[in-house]
């Protein structure tokens, strides 16, 4: 007859164990989220993997846009800014909504957000930039042209678009140019430079 005997390490033993073991995991986590957090600060605002928003403060929230911007409802496309540097840079997030009034029509069935809001949407972010240029004569920054503005997926109700526009030139303090391009959840979803011009 064999007899099998078990060992039984005293309970505190284990839930001091057990607690080490906890705090070494959470010291991990915590080193891996600052160091995750120091990379997404260092990249350039254009990389597809920046940190999204939910990692970003409110720079600007709706009310503090509409004191920048003149444009209201329906056409005030801007929700809130994330990042921004007057006179340079400026990240913000538009949310898609299916109670938009484009939906009725673009399209029944199968809601679409036409490109050309999505093209004004980012026009407005870098009017956010123009517009705070220190020196400028009065009048108001409209459309002057677009260069090579590509559309990559649909954007769909539901969807956020991140914005990233950043100043390129601004000649005779009239005539500006920015770089911009809107992403959905990283992928990228239209890119090109939009022109502006200073209207009296």
């Amino acid at each position: 007859m064999t007899v099998t005997t078990a060992t039984t390490a005293p309970a505190g033993s284990d839930a001091a164990a057990a607690a080490a073991a906890e705090g070494t995991a959470a010291a991990a986590v915590a080193t891996t989220a600052t160091a995750a957090l120091d990379s997404a600060a260092s990249l350039d605002p254009f990389s597809l993997a920046a940190a999204g928003p939910a990692a970003e403060p409110v720079v600007l929230a709706c009310e503090q846009i509409l004191n920048l911007l003149p444009h209201r409802y329906p056409f005030a496309l801007v929700d809130r800014v994330v990042a921004y540097e007057p006179g340079r840079l400026a990240v913000a997030i538009k949310n898609v909504s299916f109670n938009e009034p484009q939906f009725q029509g673009h399209f029944p069935g199968r809601p679409l957000m036409p490109g050309v809001l999505i093209v004004e949407a980012m026009a407005q972010v870098g009017g956010l930039i123009v517009t705070q240029m220190p020196d400028l004569p009065k009048g108001l920054f409209v459309f002057a042209g677009i260069d090579g503005v590509r559309f990559r997926r649909p954007v769909v109700p539901g969807d956020q678009l991140r914005i990233t526009c950043e100043l390129l030139s601004l000649k005779r303090k009239r005539f500006g140019k920015v770089r911009a391009q809107a992403t959905v959840a990283g992928e990228l979803v239209c890119s090109g430079e939009l022109m502006f011009s200073l209207v009296d």
